[in-house]
């Protein structure tokens, strides 16, 4: 038998109290409803068997975990859980898909698996076997050993899907006899769901049954010792074999329910083989952990940059919220543009790492996910966009072809444990990656990845190729949804709290007040106003020296905006040096070194250049998203020009005309007052003294002073020592040297 009829075939059997026929059928049908659009409240979509690209709504499905042993209350935790899930699927449903439900027998301890409760394990087999889910398609998912009384609640399910090397059978181990009583009850319940033959299952649980298949026209029959020779009397046998032989119980590996005997419908490694069988996205078999239970969520949001200040705070919250609220439903609520890789992979890390079966996490991106901060979402259980928004694509971190190796590794493993293309999340920050959409030639169902992962595949033959999903720039909610990344469209966050029955006013959990001034600093406008007075006062500063408060605020203004930046993750030290050394420069330009220009220009220029790189995360933009940010950097610049020009204009033509102002700063002479100016400042004349006779003030040894009428000027005698009070002349004026005599 072929690979294909491992995964699609079923064996044929007959029917009969003690007998039943397999007859082979290729794929089971799924009960499809019409397209619609991927509105909130559809279910996780599929791609369609339509080439063109269209994506098929799927049936209601659920999956939940039957832990073994089954003691305890474990039965009524189940069905309180499936109960949960009816009433989801009634109310969020209006059509006729027959809902598919999976249970996930994992039994990991042989011991633990043999010990489940009789009365317990009957219970949950009569509910799955009884009317309420009579219109539901139940499956049997067997991973590991499932042995004792488990077995009956696997025989109360429609179908069986089963792990190659999972075991089930020896169902008598634990009881130290059979009775009829448990006989009738295997009998009962067999004969309900047929998905094993009667004499099979007795085999199972009565090491003194003896069990043959016997090979007849169209197919086998299974019978008991003593009920071969009537199965002779009406079937013409060609061959008898006995498959359960006296004294021991019967136990059947997954390979041989499916590929011997033909009771599992399908061999399956993982809950993406799983989803592959059913035809539906791996993310349609995320366990919930809220059914039964009630949902106790929290809300976090991933808002602006990706940096490490900001992920170490969101780890931190989310580990005390989720072990002090016991919360089992964590709701990611992310706007962000990305902007560190290595962060966004440790906080991804973590949202994998959180056990599923414990915490349901989910993923709601209103507008956009760029970049790295795709990686974020793609670690949740499920995801929930908007049409508009962006998944993946050029955001604010620019990855070098040599990081991606790096970052590969971590990739895969949250794909694997997410059940995810890990070619696909790639593909988010690597626009390089051509992602193609392969349709499995015998399922007929498709899935997006790469030609690598599409090597990797088992059954890679089977898988053709059928078109290039275009991820370079992102991906709009409707082509996530039909790459399978989402489970539903919301365009509001009370869109997708009525989706998953959440209070539409979900508190997050908030930064403190440092975070928020550090977010509203760090916004274009708040920005552009700090820079703006930063400027308008370090110029009314650099005007009017001496009175220091404009100073003061101009450095306050810097500093918060260079503080913000730097928390904010857009800028560095090398933004704070540029800055100040070209602030270091202008002033040795205008007050040291005068001249040339060399330093007030490059000064200038390094200023300029320390408020771009503050204001975005690139040097030079590169693609889409960079250029988008272009605008904001321009208006930082913009605004400290502005504030530069107002401050002049003010200084000038406002505040010259205050009386305040008058007393703190000189007003501007007038032209009279500019004559009289230059007038007292040129160079002093005494040819009026000529002539003219006066009294010395001082001793003139030989200089000192004189007083001619009101006027008292430097004078110096013609050689002679000439005592204080003497009468004396002006004998000669050269310029502002004037000689005198005794008379």
């Amino acid at each position: 038998m072929n690979a294909a009829d491992q995964i699609a075939g079923v064996a044929p059997w007959h029917g009969g109290v003690f007998r039943q026929r397999y007859l082979r059928y290729g794929l089971v049908l799924l009960f499809v409803s019409s397209f619609g659009s991927l509105a909130l409240g559809a279910e996780p979509p599929v791609a369609s068997d339509d080439p063109s690209g269209a994506v098929s709504e799927m049936p209601p499905i659920g999956l939940v975990r039957v832990s073994l042993p089954i003691s305890g209350n474990v039965d009524r935790q189940i069905q309180a859980s499936i109960e949960e899930l009816l009433a989801r699927w009634r109310r969020d449903r209006s059509d006729q898909a027959r809902p598919i439900l999976v249970l996930e027998f994992r039994g990991t301890d042989e011991a633990a698996s043999a010990t489940s409760q009789f009365e317990r394990a009957l219970s949950l087999a009569r509910f799955l076997s009884g009317e309420q889910l009579a219109q539901v398609r139940t499956i049997a998912h067997l991973n590991g050993p499932i042995r004792g009384h488990a077995v009956l609640p696997v025989l109360a399910c429609e179908e069986i899907m089963a792990h190659p090397e999972s075991r089930l059978g020896r169902a008598g181990e634990s009881e130290p006899f059979i009775d009829d009583t448990l006989r009738g009850v295997y009998r009962e319940i067999a004969l309900r769901r047929s998905s094993i033959p009667v004499p099979v299952v007795l085999g199972m649980l009565d090491a003194s049954l003896v069990v043959y298949r016997l090979r007849v026209l169209g197919g086998a029959t299974y019978a008991l010792e003593d009920q071969v020779e009537q199965v002779k009397q009406q079937e013409t046998v060609s061959e008898v074999d006995r498959i359960v032989p006296p004294g021991e119980m019967a136990e059947f590996s997954g390979s041989q329910l499916r590929l011997e005997f033909g009771f599992a419908s399908h061999l399956v490694r993982d809950r993406a083989q799983l989803a592959a069988a059913l035809r539906v996205v791996p993310q349609a078999l995320i366990e919930d952990p809220t059914l039964g239970q009630g949902r106790r969520p929290i809300r976090v949001d991933v808002t602006g940059k990706i940096q490490a200040e900001t992920i170490s705070w969101l780890e931190r919250s989310l580990r005390d919220q989720i072990q002090s609220q016991e919360a089992n439903f964590v709701c990611v609520v992310i706007d962000s543009p990305g902007g560190s890789p290595a962060d966004s992979l440790r906080l991804a890390s973590y949202l994998a790492s959180l056990d599923s079966g414990k915490i349901r996490t989910v993923a709601f991106v209103p507008n956009q996910a760029r970049a790295d901060a795709a990686l974020i979402a793609l670690a949740c259980d499920e995801l929930v966009m908007s049409d508009r928004a962006v998944l993946g694509g050029p955001g604010a971190s620019r990855i070098q072809a040599g990081q991606l190796a790096d970052i590969q590794v971590p990739v895969q493993q949250i794909a694997e444990s997410k059940q995810r293309s890990w070619s696909l999340m790639m593909a988010m920050i690597d626009p390089s990656l051509e992602i193609k959409r392969y349709r499995h030639q015998e399922l007929n169902f498709y899935r997006y990845f790469s030609e690598q992962e599409h090597a990797q595949q088992e059954d890679a033959g089977r898988w053709q190729a059928e078109g290039v999903l275009p991820t370079g720039n992102g991906l709009r909610g409707h082509l996530a949804a039909e790459a399978g990344l989402t489970v539903a469209l919301a365009e509001t966050f009370n869109d997708f709290a009525n989706f998953y029955q959440l209070e539409s006013q979900l508190t997050a959990v908030r930064p403190n007040w440092a975070h928020r001034l550090i977010e509203f600093l760090a916004a274009p406008e708040v920005a552009g106003a700090l820079l703006f007075i930063g400027w308008f006062a370090l110029m009314f500063e650099l005007m009017s020296p001496g009175v220091g408060v404009p100073g003061f605020l101009a450095s306050v203004c810097f500093l918060l905006f260079f503080w913000s930046s730097i928390l904010h993750g857009t800028a560095g030290w090398l933004e704070v040096m540029l800055f100040v050394a070209g602030i270091v420069f202008i002033l040795v330009e205008i007050f040291v070194l005068p001249g040339f220009g060399a330093f007030g220009i490059g000064g200038g220029l390094m200023v300029v250049a320390s408020l771009v790189l503050a204001s975005q995360t690139f040097v030079w933009p590169q693609n889409p998203y960079e250029w988008s940010q272009v605008p904001d950097s321009l208006l930082v610049v913009a605004a400290s020009g502005a504030g530069i020009l107002a401050s002049l204009v003010f200084a000038r033509q406002v505040l010259t005309r205050t009386p305040l102002f008058r007393r703190v700063a000189l007003e501007t002479p007038d032209e009279t007052q500019l004559e009289q100016r230059s007038y007292k400042e040129s160079l002093v004349h005494f040819e009026h003294l000529l002539g003219k006779r006066g009294v010395t003030t001082t001793p003139l040894l030989p200089a000192g002073k004189a007083q001619f009428g009101d006027e008292i000027v430097d004078v110096i005698s013609d050689g002679e020592l000439v005592p204080i009070g003497s009468a004396i002349a002006v004998s000669e004026v050269h310029g502002n040297e004037v000689v005198v005599r005794t008379i």
